[in-house]
């Protein structure tokens, strides 16, 4: 869970056990007895290690008189589970609508920091890769199949390389020029696009030398957002980050992984070797 879900979870235990206290339940234990709980359960809610549900908080409040207060909850804790999205819930019709989901970001957003570990970065992508990658995703998620779908809502997510003032910083670790998604021919294309896109006025594209000196661990791929909004992906989950402190680390993790990559000729280079490893 992100640090800000994490906090969010505390300060709203201890709304909660303020509450409790209020309506004259001086332990946990007295307050499981009234709504028929397990003690344990109070406690981790109050303490932040149990997210409170819809229905928790209904019962909270009618046990505290404070039913007043049900509708600002209920929005907290929708709010905390925005903040930790399960990829099952978000691809439960899909892939295709969470790329949609993605457009309206795409299009307030004027300058983009984006790291990628691994793989080449979604807009950056040709369809033959892209198609491949969602294949993954359905069969790893075992969600609906509109690969096809998906494939052609990221393409025109493209359209934002083009338009407007934006402004594109894409750094990527050498790795992601030799992770092998859908074969040769599928990465001789991509590594063509690389080049392509690399001429591109309002994108920087940086490669991180695998052997290249870090200033700080490559840890997971984010996405920010201008200042305002940082998207970090894991194996179970996209997570959100929307505090200003929270964010500032993440732009300073950028700018120390920045201080090891190559541009230009350098970077060239290294896609040169790439599509020559694939010749080999």
């Amino acid at each position: 869970m992100s640090n800000r879900a994490q906090e969010a979870r505390k300060a709203l235990g201890a709304r909660l056990r303020g509450f409790r206290k209020d309506a004259g339940f001086r332990s946990g234990r007295a307050f499981a007895a009234i709504t028929g709980w397990q003690e344990s359960k109070v406690s981790r809610i109050e303490n932040g290690k149990q997210n409170a549900s819809e229905d928790d908080i209904r019962a909270w409040c009618r046990h505290t008189n404070t039913d007043d207060q049900i509708d600002d909850l209920i929005a907290t804790v929708r709010h905390i589970e925005e903040l930790w999205l399960e990829w099952r819930r978000q691809l439960h019709a899909g892939a295709e609508p969470r790329q949609r989901k993605a457009m309206p970001v795409y299009e307030k957003t004027r300058v983009f920091r984006i790291w990628h570990p691994t793989l080449v970065w979604g807009t950056i992508q040709t369809a033959e890769y892209a198609a491949e990658t969602f294949r993954q995703v359905i069969d790893f998620y075992e969600i609906p199949d509109d690969k096809d779908a998906a494939v052609a809502k990221r393409m025109e997510r493209q359209q934002y390389l083009y338009k407007g003032d934006r402004i594109f910083n894409v750094l990527l670790a050498e790795q992601a020029l030799y992770t092998n998604v859908g074969g040769p021919e599928v990465m001789r294309g991509q590594l063509d696009r690389l080049l392509a896109v690399m001429s591109l006025r309002r994108l920087s594209l940086g490669l991180v030398p695998k052997s290249a000196p870090m200033h700080i661990w490559p840890g997971n791929s984010f996405s920010m957002f201008d200042g305002k909004l940082v998207l970090v992906e894991t194996y179970s989950a996209e997570f959100s980050v929307t505090q200003p402190r929270e964010i500032a680390l993440y732009g300073r993790a950028f700018d120390l992984l920045k201080r090891s990559a190559v541009y230009g000729a350098p970077a060239r280079a290294l896609i040169a070797r790439a599509v020559e490893h694939l010749d080999d």
